[in-house]
């Protein structure tokens, strides 16, 4: 009797070893649904897509629901389903920035905390805890002063946009739209290639085709500046820092950036993909019942960005600064 109350004893010690040892269990974890571009998008993307899921996993505390489409109608789809689904927090990179507000109000009124990455939306605030982002229209902005501080005879360009409708399309489109209508610039053709290189390539053969005269290449990010240079190569049109057509992207992959240094291209503006901690920590601030603090009015948190340019880009530039391999 007395050897079964031990057996018994030892028993209850060792269950409650296990239950102390055992990682948390599904409904101790965060449920977050995480609504993003496709990783075939672009390099950039490529490398969102990792850092989110790499902070974004059940090892780190979460169970996450994802969603990766460029069809802005299939993320809100997609967003009400992770809403029904009763996620903590829905994690947002809009295909477009309009069409938003019924989804988050829906969020809000679910009690699900909404944090955006890499781009903004068009809606109020107070539909969202956070937004970390990069400020696209710098981006623009920032190539395009280069650009001009360049003092070519005169600015006649082939603008290859992105997305339509995206933040980073609506960003480094405006600083340019804005040269236009100045009279510093002509547009030779302003065309959506939606990031991707072989319509990048076709817009331009098809300008090279018609005998119009361009003297610049802007393409809003480099997958789709590539397939501008291949078009470009493919008719010996010279380009870069010697050649007759300044070249522009963005983004920074280091192949782009070993294009800039090589100086087959002139500029790359970066942006950096890497939001994942930031949020992580901001959910964190929430989850132990505190405000997140040191945002704008508009609840940015804006990474930290910079252009490169094939007079002063470095080796060390490309290894700190440069998405991919």
């Amino acid at each position: 009797m007395k050897m079964k109350r031990i057996l018994l004893a030892v028993a209850v010690i060792c269950t409650m070893l296990v239950a102390m040892c055992t990682p948390a269990v599904a409904e101790d974890l965060i449920k977050v649904g995480i609504v993003n571009n496709p990783p075939s998008e672009s390099g950039y993307r490529e490398a969102n897509v990792k850092d989110m899921e790499a902070v974004f996993c059940q090892a780190n505390g979460y169970e996450v629901m994802t969603a990766y489409t460029l069809n802005n109608d299939e993320q809100l789809a997609a967003a009400r389903n992770m809403i029904t689904a009763g996620v903590d927090y829905l994690l947002i990179s809009a295909a477009e920035t309009t069409g938003w507000d019924t989804v988050l109000a829906e969020a809000a009124k679910n009690g699900i905390g909404v944090f955006l990455f890499d781009r903004m939306i068009d809606c109020d605030p107070s539909l969202y805890e956070a937004a970390v982002v990069s400020d696209m229209a710098n981006q623009g902005k920032g190539a395009v002063e280069w650009l001009l501080a360049q003092n070519l005879p005169e600015y006649n360009v082939i603008h290859i946009q992105g997305a339509m409708g995206s933040a980073a399309q609506v960003g480094r489109t405006g600083a340019l739209d804005e040269q236009v209508k100045a009279g510093k610039m002509t547009l030779v053709v302003q065309q959506t290639a939606t990031w991707d290189e072989l319509t990048a390539k076709e817009i331009v053969e098809s300008v090279i085709n018609s005998g119009k005269d361009f003297n610049v290449v802007y393409a809003e990010n480099d997958g789709m500046a590539a397939g501008a240079v291949a078009a470009l190569d493919a008719h010996g049109i010279t380009h870069g820092k010697d050649g007759k057509v300044v070249v522009i992207g963005f983004d920074c992959n280091k192949w782009a950036l070993r294009e800039v240094l090589s100086g087959n291209w002139n500029y790359d503006g970066q942006c950096s993909p890497f939001q994942a901690a930031k949020i992580d920590e901001f959910i964190k601030v929430l989850e132990n019942g505190g405000e997140i603090e040191g945002l704008n009015e508009l609840k940015q948190y804006i990474n930290d960005e910079r252009g490169f340019d094939a007079a002063t880009i470095t080796e060390a530039d490309i290894d700190t600064y440069g998405l991919g391999e």
